[in-house]
């Protein structure tokens, strides 16, 4: 818009407000540039709230930034379909794997913030990776929290070779044999979750990597590696089968596959706990307006019963959070799971 016609636009409600007694008081120029200010806010006020009346006006694009058929792709294919009835648009999933989530992050974090492109994750992006990396490509405030849409836990299961049916009797063997664990990777929930369990039962095993939760769960029921924490729908089939022993969930509340299988607190460590959760993203220009929209969709879809029974099936909790409350939590885990790497020492640059 020209200045002059910016001029003319707020000329009658400054003139009348307590805002033109202030600006008389300067010069012209002064009194000119002071308007314009408050001309552009009014502008990118009113902008943004356009921008929120018309969105969404094409395809939804989310980001999963790990390969398919892991927990993020998994919640959002049983949410495609609902959101897509609720805004009317398509919502579009496009995997971007590599570095622990930070490929597909970083392509998020640099996408046009107008509310056409997120990002979903495991939380250990925000909580983990920034002490892990030392350059994930991009920098944790350039995306901002939309809602934790679910929590997930890990299992600990050991082959039957092992002899042991319980943690107790798990951490009693730690003591008197050298023994190993097997997780999806360095720095993934699992790995994290053990040595966090490590340090607190006064236990000692050997971390044995691998390449995703599949392969590893592969060597543990091969009893290459003895015991795994693994992530639940991963070995919730050999449990059930009798090949793996499952011992206990890291959770705070007991797993919806598993509930017959105690947590680790109750399981005698008192004070463990290790949730991890799905969390949408977006970039942090996207407007408030555009995220409150968009979250509402996700949160009624996930409290459908369809929907609710499907996520549980794959062993995910509802949640479907405040964005105020997702930043806080990421925030307190940011600061637990630092601890942990600080404790041992790892490094994935």
């Amino acid at each position: 818009m020209h200045e002059t016609n910016i001029l003319r636009f707020i000329q009658w409600p400054v003139a009348q407000g307590i805002i033109y007694g202030h600006v008389m008081h300067g010069d012209k120029m002064k009194n000119q540039k002071f308007i314009l200010m408050i001309a552009a806010g009014l502008l990118a006020l009113v902008g943004a709230n356009a921008m929120a009346q018309a969105w969404p006006a094409r395809a939804i694009k989310v980001i999963a930034p790990f390969p398919p058929g892991g927990p993020t792709d998994m919640v959002l294919r049983a949410l495609a379909d609902k959101v897509q009835a609720t805004l009317k648009q398509p919502m579009v999933i496009e995997n971007i794997p590599g570095a622990g989530g930070n490929i597909g992050s970083a392509a998020a974090a640099r996408a046009a913030p107008d509310g056409y492109t997120w990002l979903l994750s495991t939380d250990t992006l925000l909580t983990v990776n920034p002490h892990v990396y030392k350059n994930m490509g991009f920098k944790m405030d350039d995306l901002k929290a939309v809602t934790l849409l679910s929590s997930f836990s890990q299992t600990l299961v050991c082959n039957p070779a092992l002899g042991v049916k319980t943690l107790s009797e798990l951490i009693a063997k730690s003591k008197t044999q050298s023994l190993s664990y097997a997780s999806g990777g360095a720095g993934v929930p699992g790995h994290l979750s053990m040595e966090l369990l490590l340090n607190m039962a006064g236990m000692q095993m050997v971390h044995i990597p691998y390449k995703g939760p599949a392969p590893a769960a592969q060597d543990v029921l091969a009893n290459q590696v003895p015991c795994g924490l693994l992530a639940g729908p991963t070995v919730l089939p050999h449990v059930r089968s009798g090949k793996l022993v499952a011992l206990a969930v890291s959770g705070q509340s007991r797993s919806p596959t598993l509930p017959e299988v105690p947590t680790i607190a109750e399981a005698g460590v008192k004070g463990y706990e290790a949730d991890f959760s799905l969390v949408m993203l977006a970039p942090k220009q996207v407007p408030d307006e555009v995220v409150q929209k968009f979250r509402q969709a996700l949160v009624e879809a996930t409290r459908l019963p369809e929907t609710a029974e499907r996520l549980k099936a794959t062993d995910q909790t509802v949640i479907g959070s405040s964005s105020e409350e997702a930043t806080a939590r990421l925030a307190k885990d940011n600061a637990k799971w630092g601890a942990v790497v600080k404790r041992i020492g790892l490094s994935l640059d």
